[in-house]
C-alpha cells in the first residue's frame, strides 16, 4: 500500500492568526482541506494519516465527511516538535501496515502538491527505498566570513546545491526503525530537524525526486496571497 502521513500538528505562530494555519480558510475551505484533496485523488495513494494539533481533531474529522475525504483513516495528535509529530504518525502505524509499504510524508500546509510530484516520489521510493522531492538551487550562495559577517571571500557553486521540499517517501520498515533509533539515541530530531535530514544523520543515502515551483509551504500571510493566487487563475477559463 501505499500511505500518506499528512503532518498539521504546528500551530502556525508565524502566520499571526488566531487560529492554526492549516485551518485558515480560503474560498470556503481549508488550507488542510486542499491539501488532502491532492491526496485523496490520487490514484496510487491507498489510505491517509493526519498528524493533528491537539484539540483540533474533531474539527479535522468533521471537515474531512464534509468535503468526503474518504481515504482519511487515522487522525493522530501531534508533539511539541515537527519531528515528534512526524514520529507520532508513524509508531500509529505499528502493525497497521506491512514492512514494504511505501509511506509519502507531506506537510499539510503545502497545499499544491501537483499529480506528477506525488507520483514521480512514490516510484522513486519504490525503486530506491526512498524519494525526496527536490529541486535545483537557482540563486548564489556565499559563506559570511567568520571574523565579520557583512563580508564574505567564499562561495558555494549552485550546481553542486539542492532545495528539498515535501513530499518524502520511505518503505515503513526502514522509517520505522529510523524513528526508533534516532530519538532513543537523540540523534536528528531537534531544531528544523526533519525526516530526510535525520535519514542523513543515521547514515542513509537519499535519492532525489521531481520537485515543483508550485509547491509553496505557507508560513507568512504572503504565502497565503500567493496561494490564493494560484487558486484564482486554476479558475480562469483563458489560462492553457
Amino acid at each position: 500500500m501505499n500511505i500518506a502521513i499528512i503532518i498539521a500538528g504546528g500551530a502556525g505562530a508565524r502566520m499571526g492568526q488566531d487560529i492554526p494555519k492549516q485551518f485558515i480558510s480560503i474560498y470556503d475551505k481549508p488550507v488542510i482541506i486542499y491539501t488532502l484533496e491532492g491526496f485523496q485523488n490520487h490514484p496510487l495513494i491507498d489510505a491517509i494519516e493526519v498528524v493533528c494539533i491537539k484539540g483540533w481533531e474533531s474539527v479535522l474529522d468533521a471537515y474531512a465527511k464534509h468535503f468526503n475525504i474518504t481515504k482519511l483513516k487515522w487522525i493522530v495528535t501531534g508533539g511539541s516538535t515537527g519531528q515528534e509529530s512526524i514520529r507520532n504518525g508513524v509508531f500509529n502505524l505499528e502493525g497497521k501496515c506491512d514492512g514494504d509499504d511505501t509511506i509519502i510524508i507531506h506537510d499539510g500546509i503545502r497545499p499544491l502538491v501537483e499529480d506528477s510530484v506525488l507520483s514521480d516520489v512514490i516510484v522513486c521510493c519504490q525503486k530506491n527505498g526512498n524519494g525526496v522531492t527536490s529541486m535545483p538551487y537557482n540563486e548564489q550562495i556565499f559563506v559570511i566570513d567568520e571574523d565579520n559577517d557583512k563580508t564574505t571571500t567564499k562561495y558555494i557553486p549552485r550546481e553542486k546545491l539542492r532545495r528539498v521540499q515535501t513530499p518524502q517517501a520511505y518503505k515503513f520498515d526502514k522509517l520505522n526503525w529510523a524513528y526508533h533509533e534516532a530519538f532513543e539515541k537523540e540523534i536528528g530530531i531537534y531544531g528544523s530537524s526533519y525526516a530526510n535530514t535525520m535519514m542523513v544523520e543515521l547514515g542513509e543515502k537519499l535519492y532525489f525526486a521531481t520537485g515543483s515551483d508550485k509547491n509553496i509551504k505557507l508560513t507568512t500571510k504572503d504565502d497565503l496571497e500567493m496561494f490564493k493566487g494560484y487558486i484564482k487563475s486554476k479558475n480562469e477559463k483563458w489560462l492553457k
